[in-house]
């Protein structure tokens, strides 16, 4: 391994906002403040255009875009069709005591048809002489507080955003909310803001202490932390930011934390207030390693299994209920061509070797199979593919980005059609792969999934369903990479629940970057040799230093001595605010390789940039120019306008990237900057992930000393909390 030394300039770091690539909060402690994760998940979020809500997003949205979300309404109808049909409330099955008993019978009552009562509200005192509020600030977007699919919707007339900007305005809040508000509440959501101000946080980047001073400013005498109307608003936003941080539910008593620390002086009845109002859902799912109870002897009451209480929003808990529906569903099916192929199944194992055997043997005998490996073994699930088209059947490999299907397409050969490859984006709005039949499911009999620790469970559900019975699925990904940029972690939790066959790859990953990044999969960080230079080390003491050592590697050190160009070189880092964060670094690569003033928006024609098309998704493209309609791009070959009013939001300069942004993508060469001030968001996950994005050549802008091989190995990825395991283990026999 190589190193390479630097002067020092001084200079004063600053925490970076850490990135999704920073993986979320987890245990109690860090889950009772989602907010901070909230914040730093804005790779997924403020970049994520097609995320938004409101007037102008929803007109100006491309069309792919609309055809993504109005497929996605049209399957979340379809998956509340199946939730409706179930019998009886979601399973209890034993006995509970106390508050516990008192909130699973508020869910059971809603579900009943019934509604606990609430206490009657004061009336209202005369209105109080206007006071001054709490400013709201601009909010900061994180999440979308409503459902992705609600911006295929025409959206808010003009009349009922001018109403909500009267109301905005009363209570001291920036106008600039009343379309996000309008779009967020609906119809008569004037009146709704004013008969409860705290629905303002259903509006994306609105916090809870902005909100009390809107309502302190409507509601005067009236407002307190008491108000069972802000501990129901409060639960939902805590919920909504535990989904930002990949959470598909919260511990009951993670939740009660949170709101307790969020001013609510009974959590307890919050929740039940929000359960009964149908804005959470509980669940009573069995503690699976709680040992069985003993025996209760003559005359005594038998003794309960402990369970635990959780809390989630309903459209998540719809989509992992319907991905474990419709994964049981797969499996238990009989595959399209019943036994007419197992000959010729086994003979194509006969034809390949190792993994690649296994995995054929595995799709002739099941329905869902799971493949783990590292880059090199992408090719065997291909392979698989490309055995199965052999057979006649019909077959599509979809990956995560554009430059994965790029790869897949590579590895099939150019006798495959085109509609052989996807993305999974492209798979779900039906712009690209093969098609649908006549009853709306996917025309495949064999559909591999690669990148699949990318899958959300949103994503999944919606995939999932569009399978026809015997459709044999191949989920195939690194379980080392950061997770998706969604809630839910889908492929981990299959794995772990042990309902199909996984295979483990034999194919290691070649040369030094391969063997480094193999390192710090089991969390060790050695030391490889690198005699052509593959991996480099640029050891840098301040943010001043880590900016002018980049920029020199990309410019000249990496063309001149592995021979790869600046446009084919990557920078990694770990967010995007800092000393050397994207934002830094993309301004001094800008000003030495495509200097400009920025004309239109601060982009140039020639500039390199991403399109962030929605959360954890990027297109990387380059300027072409821009005219009155917005900013037009090259990505990947097609041409991309971007509307002007969404052009900050949406397009970023594209020299470096975080970590989350780059899972799915390779480069030749990559650059990694780890700034000082970002040694506290390193965990293992990010480091393999960022240092696997090089094809030919890794350089390593080091500035953390030891926190480096520390977060390798002993910062492993923090668990998120989520359900699917178990309920797959409920719906596959013997599982």
């Amino acid at each position: 391994m190589s190193t390479e030394s630097a002067a020092a300039e001084n200079e004063s770091g600053q925490v970076p906002d850490a990135g999704p690539d920073t993986e979320a909060p987890l245990d109690a402690a860090e889950a009772a403040e989602p907010a901070e994760a909230a914040e730093a998940a804005e790779d997924g979020t403020e970049e994520a255009g097609t995320e938004k809500t409101g007037t102008e997003d929803a007109a100006a949205q491309p069309s792919e875009a609309e055809a993504e979300l109005a497929a996605q309404r049209e399957l979340r109808e379809r998956i509340a069709q199946r939730k409706a049909a179930k019998d009886g409330p979601i399973a209890a099955g034993t006995k509970l005591s106390g508050t516990a008993a008192d909130l699973l019978a508020a869910v059971r009552a809603v579900e009943s048809g019934e509604k606990p009562a609430v206490a009657e509200f004061a009336k209202r005192a005369p209105e109080p002489a206007p006071r001054p509020a709490a400013a709201v600030p601009e909010p900061r977007p994180h999440a979308p507080a409503v459902p992705a699919a609600s911006a295929v919707d025409a959206g808010p007339d003009a009349g009922t955003v001018a109403a909500v900007r009267a109301v905005l305005v009363e209570g001291g809040a920036p106008d600039s909310l009343a379309v996000g508000a309008a779009t967020a509440l609906g119809e008569g959501a004037e009146d709704l803001l004013r008969e409860d101000p705290w629905q303002l946080l259903r509006v994306s980047g609105v916090r809870p202490e902005q909100a009390d001073g809107f309502a302190r400013a409507l509601l005067g005498a009236e407002c307190g932390p008491e108000d069972e109307r802000r501990g129901r608003a409060v639960t939902v936003w805590l919920l909504e930011q535990a989904a930002v941080a990949g959470h598909t539910a919260l511990d009951l008593p993670v939740l009660s934390d949170a709101l307790g620390k969020r001013g609510v002086p009974d959590p307890d009845e919050a929740v039940q207030s929000a359960a009964a109002e149908g804005d959470a859902i509980l669940f009573q799912d069995p503690v699976e390693d709680a040992p069985e109870p003993e025996p209760a002897e003559e005359g005594e009451e038998e003794a309960e299994r402990p369970v635990r209480i959780l809390v989630g929003l309903e459209r998540y808990a719809l989509a992992e209920e319907s991905l474990a529906d419709g994964l049981a569903r797969i499996i238990n099916s009989a595959p399209k061509d019943g036994d007419s192929l197992a000959g010729d199944w086994e003979a194509a194992a006969d034809a390949a070797s190792g993994t690649t055997a296994e995995l054929i043997r595995a799709a002739a005998a099941h329905r869902l199979v799971l493949h783990t490996g590292g880059e090199a073994a992408r090719a065997e699930p291909v392979a698989l593919a490309s055995a199965a088209a052999g057979l006649g059947l019909r077959v599509c490999v979809a990956a995560h980005s554009a430059d994965g299907r790029r790869r897949a397409a590579a590895l099939l050969g150019g006798e495959a059609p085109e509609s052989a490859t996807a993305t999974v984006e492209g798979l779900l709005t039906q712009t690209q792969g093969p098609g649908r039949d006549a009853d709306g499911a996917l025309a495949v009999d064999l559909l591999v999934v690669l990148d699949a620790p990318q899958l959300d469970v949103d994503a999944g559900a919606m995939l999932v369903e569009l399978l026809a019975d015997g459709t044999c699925l191949v989920l195939s990904g690194d379980p080392g990479v950061l997770w998706s940029a969604g809630p839910g972690r889908v492929f981990a939790d299959l794995l772990a629940a042990g309902i199909c066959p996984r295979l483990a790859s034999r194919t290691p990953d070649f040369g030094p970057v391969g063997e480094l990044v193999s390192g710090i999969g089991i969390g060790e960080l050695n030391q490889v040799e690198a005699p052509g230079k593959e991996v480099v080390i640029v050891p840098v003491r301040d943010g001043a230093e880590a900016i002018h050592r980049t920029v020199q590697l990309v410019a000249d050190s990496v063309p001149r001595a592995i021979g790869v160009p600046p446009e084919e070189t990557q920078v990694i880092t770990p967010g995007h605010a800092g000393a050397a964060g994207t934002r830094a670094l993309n301004a001094a690569l800008k000003e030495r390789l495509n200097p400009g003033p920025g004309r239109f928006g601060g982009f140039d024609p020639g500039d390199r940039v991403v399109h962030v098309a929605g959360p954890g998704r990027i297109r990387p493209g380059r300027v072409v120019g821009a005219d009155a309609e917005g900013l037009r791009l090259d990505c990947d070959g097609e041409a991309v306008l971007v509307p002007k009013e969404q052009v900050e939001r949406a397009v970023r300069h594209g020299w470096a990237v975080t970590g989350h942004q780059a899972v799915g993508l390779r480069w030749a060469a990559a650059v990694v900057v780890l700034p000082g001030d970002a040694a506290a968001g390193l965990s293992r996950p990010w480091v393999y992930t960022a240092f696997g994005r090089g094809e030919r050549h890794l350089s390593v802008v080091h500035g953390v000393d030891a926190a480096l091989p520390r977060a390798v190995a002993e910062v492993v990825a923090k668990p998120r909390t989520t359900r699917l395991q178990r309920l797959v283990r409920a719906q596959v026999p013997g599982a």
